[in-house]
């Protein structure tokens, strides 16, 4: 007589994924587990997590009442973690949303965004109390950790309110998105050239980019004089440079569903193999060095003068990270940063 035996349920599998391999992130965990990071907080729905209602500008409010946290923004290659108040919210644009504060600065396109989670402290499985919002594929678009400054009775409050009355632990995923369709092939590169030079904004790039079918990546091979491929060996030094010289700049970080942004110093840089890492009190990087497949100058004339960043791309063109001096609009780029990003760009000519 043959006994039946269930096969463990996922949140089974997490549990003992996670007790085997304390140490590995749950991200690269579901990789191994072929599932969705987003598929095993589900898991665990109605007990240490809990489903939220997809009400963005209403959970972005919320996020503003829990005081100090830490905003976590990712793509496969880096990692941007940002401590801070979340002020100036704006959700006047039912697409977008806007945090402009001094310290959380979010881009966020709510388009791709798709599931809520509130998770609670969970020891064994790992959780910390977060608001974690996830894409159409599981994949995570922003998490915003509560610290120990945070406002614990307002994380619990949003949980109240927001909580859907139903708490399903299987989520439907949907398939990857259709890979953009780019003109590369047939661009008018002096019509290209010559809107680019006329450029007033650097808002104003990406919609020149639409309006040319170009790709980012392609954009900056037929630029011209305003983009110069340099060793990738240019971001170890600007980050040990913007350390020692002691330069505030802006790191932009993102993935589909949001940008997040720091400005400011960047003064505790820690390398280990493959990576490299800035690890200050309010904000934390980490860069996967051999990831990176091209670095580029890159100058975008605006009203204000001509602005300077170093721009990052993976093996499929996809931007990693891009660097800025410290600025904002109506006003020049900091002297100290034009003449250190031109300096490194002059001792990384590609030979």
């Amino acid at each position: 007589m043959s006994t039946l035996v269930n096969a463990p349920t996922l949140k089974e599998q997490w549990l003992q994924f996670r007790k085997d391999n304390p140490r590995t992130r749950i991200r690269d965990a579901a990789q191994q587990l072929h599932t969705s990071e987003a598929s095993i907080l589900a898991s665990f729905a109605g007990s240490s997590v809990m489903r939220l209602q997809p009400d963005w500008p209403g959970l972005l409010n919320a996020v503003g009442k829990l005081g100090y946290v830490m905003s976590l923004t990712r793509n496969e290659h880096c990692v941007h973690e940002r401590k801070g108040v979340f002020e100036n919210i704006d959700c006047s644009n039912k697409f977008a949303g806007l945090v402009v504060g001094p310290d959380i600065d979010l881009r966020m396109f709510y388009g791709v965004w798709k599931f809520a989670f509130a998770v609670m402290d969970d020891e064994q499985a790992g959780f910390k109390s977060s608001l974690q919002i996830f894409d159409a594929q599981g994949t995570a678009v922003i998490k915003i950790f509560l610290t120990e400054k945070s406002n614990a009775e307002a994380f619990r409050q949003l949980v109240r309110d927001f909580s859907l009355p139903v708490q399903e632990t299987d989520i439907e995923l949907a398939p990857p998105p259709a890979a953009p369709v780019y003109k590369d092939g047939s661009v008018d590169v002096d019509a290209f050239r010559a809107d680019w030079a006329a450029l007033k904004d650097t808002h104003d790039f990406f919609p020149m980019l639409k309006k040319h079918g170009v790709s980012r990546l392609h954009a900056l091979e037929i630029a011209g004089e305003f983009a110069q491929q340099i060793d990738n060996e240019s971001v170890r030094s600007l980050l040990e440079t913007s350390s020692r010289e002691k330069w505030e700049i802006m790191v932009f970080t993102g993935n589909r569903g949001n940008i997040q942004i720091h400005t400011g110093p960047t003064e505790k840089i820690v390398e280990i193999p493959g990576w490299i890492n800035v690890m200050d009190p309010s904000f934390n990087l980490h860069l996967k060095l051999d990831a990176i497949k091209s670095s580029w100058l890159v100058k975008k004339p605006t009203v204000d003068g001509t602005i300077h960043s170093l721009e990052v791309f993976d093996e499929n063109g996809e931007m990693i990270v891009q660097f800025f001096g410290k600025r904002k609009p109506g006003v020049p780029e900091l002297d100290n940063w034009r003449e250190g990003i031109l300096s490194i760009a002059e001792r990384f000519t590609l030979k």
